[in-house]
């Protein structure tokens, strides 16, 4: 059985967060603590459901096991990053819950397979560093459309009203084969443009974010969709409430070609 909905201004937040480099997860800096103040900012949620740019697969699965383990999927880092552990308790209730609200979307309950990956756990060591919230991750269905993202973000809108808090994480722009090395905190004009686009349609029209395909920089900021599309179902969560307001809460941009910026979807009275 499903909790009890809360009142609508009392709609648990759900944010989107750019993660950048999984040396985030290690450092201080202005992002880490944009990420733990806004953890701090929040009541403590039942849960956690996180749409992670790094589980990209032709599929739709959500993690139903009771210990997600804490997946190192990268490679050339230090080994102090291979030796951190996010050990949050899974949730199958929840897993069981997000099945339940993507229908008819077939969501498979994953007992064996994936975890918590370095989108997820990257900016949770920081917003909730105590790791005392169970943590339930969705995949991203690599073969459908910004649309169908969107959608199964509206669809998801009701677990606000459960105590769960949403969270994606990637970055609006992210393109690796036009880094900067010599531009470590600097966006290039591209970059910068289509990160204000978003954030402009964030504010005042999310349900239209999908539109964004078409802006001119969208090939250079967006070169493949993985980092982009855990805003969709955050823009998903805006659009079907018509009393959420959407706020960037951190900004800025690293390595010419990422954007770092975050967004959080609350109510208001």
């Amino acid at each position: 059985m499903s909790p009890e909905p809360t009142a609508s201004r009392d709609r648990m937040p759900a944010a989107f967060l750019g993660h950048g480099s999984p040396m985030n997860a290690l450092e201080t800096n202005r992002y880490t603590e944009a990420w733990h103040t806004f953890g701090a900012s929040v009541r403590e949620p039942r849960a956690i459901l996180a749409i992670s740019a790094h589980w990209y697969i032709r599929g739709s699965a959500v993690t139903a096991m009771p210990r997600p383990r804490t997946i190192h999927d990268f490679g050339g880092f230090p080994q102090a990053l291979f030796d951190v552990e996010y050990p949050a308790r899974g949730d199958a209730a929840l897993a069981e819950e997000v099945a339940e609200l993507a229908r008819p979307t077939q969501v498979v309950l994953d007992q064996t397979a994936w975890g918590l990956d370095h989108g997820t756990w990257s900016v949770l060591c920081h917003a909730f560093p105590s790791a005392n919230v169970p943590v339930v991750q969705l995949s991203i269905d690599a073969r459908q459309s910004f649309d169908f993202h969107l959608e199964l973000g509206a669809k998801l809108s009701a677990l606000r009203d459960r105590d769960v808090l949403i969270i994606g994480s990637g970055n609006v722009v992210h393109n690796l084969r036009a880094i900067r090395w010599d531009a470590p905190d600097a966006g290039m004009d591209w970059a910068v443009r289509f990160d204000a686009a978003a954030s402009q349609i964030m504010r005042e029209r999310p349900s239209e974010l999908p539109s964004l395909a078409g802006h001119s920089d969208f090939a250079l900021a967006v070169p493949t969709p993985d980092h982009f599309i855990p805003l969709l179902y955050i823009a998903g969560l805006a659009a079907a409430d018509s009393s959420a307001q959407s706020r960037t809460f951190s900004e800025g941009y690293t390595l010419g070609s990422l954007s770092m910026t975050c967004h959080a979807v609350e109510n208001h009275a």
